[in-house]
């Protein structure tokens, strides 16, 4: 169950990148003071978690509906997580949630209260994007019974908890740290990454295979 609960944790951990959500949000609430950052934060955190807690417990049903097999959805969810991983080593996500925080920004530059960004862009796409909806339907579906999609869950739980705290605490955080540290991170958690998503792809494809070759020899 550690094993389970470490590996759910690292990848939860490398897709929804609580150290990169700091920065974004810090930028997106300038002017706010600690209260209000303190407020939106929880508020992105928890929305976040509900949409990734649906998917967690429902995705399953929801590919069936659509009919898509579990094997086909590890092998794109791998290929997109692995497309990720290259923007996160080459600085291209981040580019990115800059590029679409300052359009946020520049949308709402003429009111003078501080906009409340906690829906978005913090709770959907940054943290609840894409990619960390396929990674946590990913997990549970590896899953073995209720104790294991609990700890999966457990592992989210945590995540979304290093995540406020990034949130909460952005500004310090990035004085801590700096652009050039928050740089080298992102690109370790990148690599990382790109070994899970090749392992994802890797699982499917051997899945789909075995499958083949058991209809083949029934044949």
């Amino acid at each position: 169950m550690l094993d389970l609960f470490l590996s759910a944790f690292i990848t939860l951990f490398v897709v929804i990148d609580p150290p990169g959500c700091a920065p974004i949000y810090a930028g997106l609430v300038q002017g706010a003071n600690n209260r209000q950052m303190v407020a939106m934060a929880s508020r992105a955190c928890l929305i976040a978690t509900l949409i990734l807690v649906v998917f967690a417990l429902f995705g399953e049903n929801l590919l069936g509906a659509l009919h898509i097999e579990l094997n086909s959805f590890r092998v794109a969810g791998g290929i997109m997580l692995f497309v990720i991983a290259l923007d996160m080593v080459f600085e291209k996500r981040t580019q990115r949630r800059e590029e679409r925080a300052e359009k946020v920004r520049a949308e709402h530059a003429g009111t003078p209260e501080v906009e409340d960004v906690s829906v978005f862009p913090m709770a959907m796409p940054m943290i609840a994007g894409p990619g960390s909806i396929a990674t946590i339907m990913l997990l549970t579906a590896r899953a073995q019974g209720t104790q294991q999609t609990l700890v999966v869950l457990g592992a989210l739980g945590a995540v979304m908890a290093l995540t406020f705290l990034s949130l909460a605490a952005a500004g310090p955080l990035m004085k801590l740290l700096g652009k050039r540290v928050e740089a080298v991170i992102t690109r370790l958690l990148g690599v990382l990454l790109a070994a899970l998503a090749a392992q994802y792809v890797i699982d499917g494809i051997k899945a789909v295979s075995s499958a083949v070759a058991t209809a083949v020899t029934a044949g």
